[in-house]
């Protein structure tokens, strides 16, 4: 019986894992596209981007990383997008700045600004208006596209 649970669990995890990935596959590739219409071109578009220390460690990951030489958007892509989920994403963005100050920031010669996004097929009120309050761009799906809402107020920098 204990046996059959694990087994179960094992494959609840993998479906819903797999429905993640599919929520990443399929919001990841139109947002550079989308950013545009807020007059934010990123000519650069990484999906799974991991960052790590000099020991090689993972500190943070990320679903996917929109840049160009002045600003990076960092966007986390939930299948159900919760404030948790949020404030996680508000961590990784803190620890990203800390990193790329530490890294002399890619040797670019002014400090480069970080933006965050959060995306989610499935977001209910508190998460929509405490995401947009945190000065996050949300990003949804309607029907075969997206949409995305700005902050409220001047996006957040890190």
């Amino acid at each position: 019986m204990r046996e059959s649970k694990d087994q179960f669990n094992e494959r609840l995890g993998n479906y819903i894992n797999l429905f993640g990935d599919f929520t990443e596959y399929m919001m990841a590739p139109k947002l550079r596209e989308k950013f545009k219409d807020f007059g934010l071109f990123f000519p650069k578009t990484s999906r799974n981007v991991r960052v790590e220390d000099d020991n090689k460690n993972v500190i943070l990951e990320t679903d996917a990383m929109l840049e160009n030489g002045d600003k990076a958007m960092m966007a986390e892509i939930k299948t159900k997008l919760t404030v948790e989920r949020i404030n996680k994403h508000i961590e990784r963005l803190e620890k990203m700045r800390k990193h790329a100050d530490s890294h002399g920031d890619s040797g670019l010669k002014s400090r480069r600004t970080f933006l965050g996004a959060v995306a989610g097929v499935v977001i209910d009120d508190e998460a929509r208006e405490y995401a947009l309050s945190q000065g996050f761009y949300l990003i949804e799906p309607e029907g075969e596209d997206l949409i995305i809402t700005p902050p409220n107020g001047k996006p957040k920098e890190w």
